[in-house]
């Protein structure tokens, strides 16, 4: 008889969750500002969904694979490699994986759109970074390095450091252009007129 000390808690290996309850009891988390919401936790997978819209223009660079199900609506994901971007589309029912260490940056337009995202969760010394880009010349502005230990906390606080930088520390040191912070879609179109191949 096992211990029951040793047991699993209710919230790691419980009873399998019927997923159309789930979003609807977390729905109000799945918008913004927040977007998302880890279905277990402390888990070895961190298993996530997140929803539209919700625009960034931070890029991941994850030390692991990534899993992306887009089980409702498109969205698309932009993919920041030696000085230029490139977007993989993701249609309704498509899944994609991610491979490590690829600078990568979702993108969801489209209102109510829900995307499974696994992850394995971060061991102790396994670092994870975020990137901010030039959207004039591709070229890195700021990394910034993390600890992950909760996706749902620590990158609100990441993202912050960065954004609330001053004009500055956010001048690309290639160009002089300066990233315009929180305000994505000022990044976002200059990036579509710099990078034509970005438009869909």
């Amino acid at each position: 008889m096992s211990d029951l000390r040793t047991r699993p808690t209710a919230d790691l290996y419980s009873s399998p969750i019927h997923l159309p309850t789930w979003l609807e009891d977390n729905a109000h988390r799945l918008i913004p500002p927040v977007n998302n919401q880890q279905i277990w936790s402390h888990s070895d997978l961190i298993c996530t969904v997140v929803g539209g819209p919700n625009q960034r223009t931070d890029f991941h660079d994850d030390p692991f694979e990534e899993y992306f199900h887009q089980f409702k609506g498109n969205a698309s994901i932009l993919i920041a490699d030696r000085g230029k971007f490139e977007r993989i589309v993701l249609r309704e029912g498509d899944v994609f994986l991610m491979p490590p260490h690829v600078r990568h940056s979702p993108q969801r337009t489209e209102a109510g759109s829900l995307c499974t995202v696994i992850e394995r969760s971060r061991p102790l010394g396994v670092i994870d970074a975020f990137e901010w880009y030039c959207a004039n010349c591709g070229e890195l502005v700021t990394r910034l390095q993390v600890q992950l230990s909760s996706i749902v906390e620590d990158l609100p606080r990441t993202y912050a450091k960065f954004y609330d930088s001053t004009p500055t520390e956010r001048t690309c040191l290639s160009c002089g252009a300066v990233h315009p912070g929180r305000d994505w879609a000022s990044w976002l179109d200059l990036c579509a007129q710099k990078f034509p191949t970005l438009q869909t």
